[in-house]
């Protein structure tokens, strides 16, 4: 049986939160392979196959292959792609791209998804910055997934700290998500906003989907003819990072990070 509260929202049991975090480590573990693997001549489908590989070797299935129609294991956005890129062979990475990589896959009827940006060999001072700003911005929304507080908090932190660091550019149109027995549920978490603004108010069960993009230029953007790719309008580079994260009464606990965060967010303590 799956709860729901007032405004239809999964809340997990710990015995669910346990599965949720099993899948969480499938796909921080997939990830890890994958960040290790980048390295210029690499193709985005070379990194397909091995996370489609990974995972099912953990009895896993990727949750995105054939997700409404997408073709492949993992999204691989590179430079001014911001999500949803296909991974093909048309194109070879080369030193200094950047490269984003988001990953999901479903154990046991649960799901979990995470993304990193990863520089493929040395990069240029701006686009390091640019990592650094929208992981770190992640990292401030997460710890807003407290009991008590508001979903729209979280945008806020995101954005707070994104604008405190320079001009960079947040799409208003993508953001995170529920997650839990399906990989999009709600509700829409998104990467701006006012504080104290709902419902819903967090509840411990609740697992979401932390996932900011910030661009090097303009907020706007595109999406391709694939029905897919979204690119940033100008064709400046765009990073992107995310965590699945449940809320406890201990704090936020998340799921895809191998230490289930711990490090990353005691320093914000």
């Amino acid at each position: 049986m799956f709860k729901k509260n007032r405004h239809g929202i999964q809340i997990k049991s710990p015995e669910q939160l346990e599965k949720m975090r099993a899948a969480g480590l499938v796909v921080g573990r997939t990830l890890e392979l994958l960040r290790r693997s980048v390295e210029p001549g690499m193709t985005p489908l070379d990194l397909d196959a091995i996370a489609e590989k990974a995972i099912r070797s953990e009895g896993a299935i990727p949750s995105f292959k054939g997700y409404q129609g997408f073709p492949a294991t993992i999204c691989a956005s590179v430079n001014h792609e911001v999500v949803h890129g296909i991974p093909s062979n048309e194109r070879k990475l080369r030193e200094g791209d950047i490269i984003s990589i988001d990953c999901g896959a479903i154990l046991e009827g649960w799901h979990g998804d995470s993304a990193v940006t990863v520089p493929v060999g040395e990069v240029s001072p701006a686009l390091t910055e640019l990592m650094r700003v929208t992981e770190e911005s992640m990292w401030r929304g997460i710890a807003a997934l407290t009991v008590g507080r508001h979903l729209s908090d979280i945008g806020y932190e995101v954005e707070k700290y994104v604008r405190s660091q320079g001009r960079y550019g947040i799409p208003q149109e993508y953001g995170g998500h529920g997650i839990g027995t399906e990989m999009h549920m709600d509700p829409w978490v998104a990467n701006h906003g006012k504080p104290g603004r709902g419902p819903p108010v967090l509840e411990a069960g609740m697992c979401l989907a932390i996932e900011p993009m910030v661009n090097l230029g303009t907020q706007r953007t595109r999406v391709l003819d694939d029905d897919w790719t979204v690119v940033t309008i100008d064709g400046k580079a765009s990073a992107h990072f995310e965590h699945s994260v449940a809320v406890t009464h201990n704090g936020p606990w998340v799921l895809t990070a191998l230490d289930g965060g711990e490090e990353r967010l005691s320093q914000l303590n």
